[in-house]
């Protein structure tokens, strides 16, 4: 009985400890992947950021040229840039969303000084194609631009800097994780396999002591088997002599005082002599022998 309840109770436990274990692998897996896609996040940001200042120093390289030679093929990097540079400031403020007020900020600090360096260009360009050169280069001489470049700068390494020590704490995390998660996973299943085996072991235990029941219970019954046939045989012997001996006292009765009974009388040994001969078959049947047919005696002394 105690070695059934360890069964129907280890055998559970090994199901929920399976669950568990799958439910604890899927955890470490979501928290891996949530962990590898912020850090995937902050690398694509670092990424925009240095694009954007790339932009703004590929516009004003083209505005440059084009204000010394107006030559117009140096509005094409110019153009290009300028239409790329929408495209990435849209992405930063996507990814910064989510982010500290103070990094919004940086952000917002960035898109604002872009937009006034992108102006500047945008009015010099205008005036030299106007045929305005002298009055294109006094805008420049201002310094206008360059201070806005020099901020732009400034901001963009703030940024840099942010999105570099974000993206080293996010890999850190994704170490501590997949070290964590690689420990549990081990531990787990080192559990799992020593208690499948031992419930292996207890199982096979407990086959081997069915057996040895088994077997007991089976030599036990065949003794069982032998001491009935024993028993089955004292006794059919007995029951034949007891037989024999009463249809021999109802046969001697008839010839000795026969003459003397009643025909009730008479009757009455006839039926005794009859139960014997059935009780004989009854007794050859159980035995498993074929009956032998009695025969009743020919010569009858009974007087009516």
């Amino acid at each position: 009985m105690i070695r059934k309840s360890v069964i129907q109770i280890a055998a559970p436990a090994l199901l929920v400890f399976m669950t568990v274990n799958s439910y604890l692998a899927f955890r470490h897996l979501e928290r891996i992947q949530q962990s590898d896609s912020l850090t995937q996040e902050s690398s694509d940001s670092k990424a925009t950021v240095a694009a954007v200042l790339q932009d703004l120093t590929d516009m004003e390289t083209g505005q440059r040229g084009y204000l010394l030679t107006e030559d117009t093929a140096y509005l094409q990097p110019y153009t290009e840039a300028k239409g790329r540079i929408g495209t990435h400031f849209a992405d930063l403020r996507s990814a910064f969303a989510r982010r500290l007020d103070s990094e919004r900020a940086l952000e917002t600090q960035l898109e604002t000084l872009a937009a006034s360096k992108q102006a500047e260009m945008d009015r010099t360009i205008v005036l030299r194609q106007q045929g305005y050169r002298h009055r294109a280069f006094l805008l420049v001489g201002t310094n206008e631009g360059r201070e806005d470049m020099d901020r732009v700068r400034s901001l963009v390494a703030s940024l840099l800097s942010t999105e570099g020590e974000r993206f080293e704490r996010f890999e850190h995390e994704r170490g501590a994780i997949l070290k964590r998660a690689f420990s549990e996973t081990i531990l787990a299943n080192a559990c799992l396999l020593v208690l499948t085996s031992c419930l292996f072991v207890f199982v096979r235990y407990y086959g081997r002591l069915l057996e040895q029941e088994s077997a007991e219970a089976r030599g036990t019954l065949s003794a069982s088997n032998s001491e009935l046939e024993r028993l089955k045989s004292a006794l059919g012997s007995q029951a034949q002599s007891n037989i024999m001996a009463i249809e021999e006292n109802a046969r001697l009765l008839l010839d000795e005082y026969g003459s003397f009974l009643p025909q009730r009388g008479n009757e009455y040994i006839e039926l005794i002599k009859d139960a014997a001969i059935r009780m004989e078959e009854l007794r050859k049947n159980l035995r498993g022998t074929p009956p032998a047919l009695a025969s009743r005696p020919t010569e009858d002394t009974g007087k009516m």
